[in-house]
């Protein structure tokens, strides 16, 4: 059996924004096997994004662990990461992120150029391979102002190609098209998806644009589902918001007990009875109150 493409473990992702901690992923586990055309569909600020931005190496977790093609690459350096990124993914985005003063064929030859793999003229002829296969040949020459949104996107597509990666990351493809013509974009990248075999993740808001994946998951609050039914209800998130809260305060009330046994032991012999009697006491009454609040949960 061939291993995941894409593998996350229990993976977390949480940004400092002055005194407020943001949780973007919450203990996100993932597989993803060769050939597989996905969807992760959820509301804006659900961390759809930052969870192709974990899977692509442009960021990485705060805790947790990211394979790609069976590499653990949340302790790579930098250019490791680069070196990946430039291999084994390829991007799609919203704005099509095509260079204006650059032909659709040098647009397309960047990546191999970038890689340094290829002769002038392999990375030329790449890239006109890759142009007719999105079906914009006689666009080769064309630079981007000269193009039509879809056409870009097609560019775009191409680009993401061109290193033959493994795994295509799509953030909202169809975001800055009519429906027409981002209905053509994505059953083109069907149509890619059979013929190549390559692995294609794609994050969209678009419900339409989910249903013809394969497989969807969905985003809640940095949670990811790969059920509606898994969703939990408003009342229950609050349940579960309102006991993990709970037991992060019971967590720190046993730390402080913790200290006062701590206190004790080190210090009893130059204790009198009575501060003895007191931290006792205030340690029995402490874990009564502990016992009370685990009732509640």
């Amino acid at each position: 059996m061939s291993n995941p493409v894409v593998e996350l473990r229990n993976v977390s992702k949480v940004y400092i924004l002055g005194s407020t901690e943001v949780r973007a992923l919450d203990h996100v586990s993932l597989k993803v096997m060769p050939g597989e055309f996905i969807s992760v569909v959820g509301p804006s600020g659900s961390g759809k994004s930052t969870l192709l931005s974990i899977i692509g190496c442009l960021a990485k977790p705060t805790s947790g662990k990211v394979l790609i093609d069976g590499v653990d690459v949340t302790e790579l350096s930098e250019g490791e990461l680069s070196d990946i990124r430039c291999h084994k993914i390829g991007f799609i985005f919203q704005f099509f992120n095509l260079i204006p003063t650059l032909t659709a064929l040098e647009n397309v030859e960047l990546p191999t150029i970038f890689a340094g793999k290829l002769s002038e003229w392999e990375m030329r002829d790449r890239a006109l391979e890759l142009l007719d296969l999105v079906g914009l040949l006689d666009r080769a020459n064309h630079r981007p102002s000269e193009l039509s949104g879809g056409q870009q996107q097609r560019v775009a597509i191409a680009r993401a190609l061109a290193n033959d990666p493994a795994l295509v990351l799509a953030d909202e493809p169809t975001g800055n098209l009519d429906s027409k013509t981002g209905s053509e974009v994505i059953s083109l990248m069907e149509e890619l998806n059979r013929e190549t075999g390559k692995t294609f993740i794609i994050v969209t808001h678009d419900t339409n644009v989910a249903k013809r994946t394969r497989k969807i998951l969905y985003m809640v609050d940095g949670r990811l589902y790969e059920d509606l039914s898994q969703i939990p209800t408003l009342g229950e998130a609050k349940d579960a918001e309102n006991k993990e809260r709970l037991l992060s305060e019971l967590e720190e009330e046993v730390e402080e007990l913790a200290s006062q046994l701590h206190k004790i032991k080190t210090k009893k012999k130059k204790m009198g009875v009575k501060d003895l009697r007191d931290e006792i006491l205030s340690i029995r009454m402490g874990v009564r109150r502990i016992r009370r609040r685990l009732d509640e949960i």
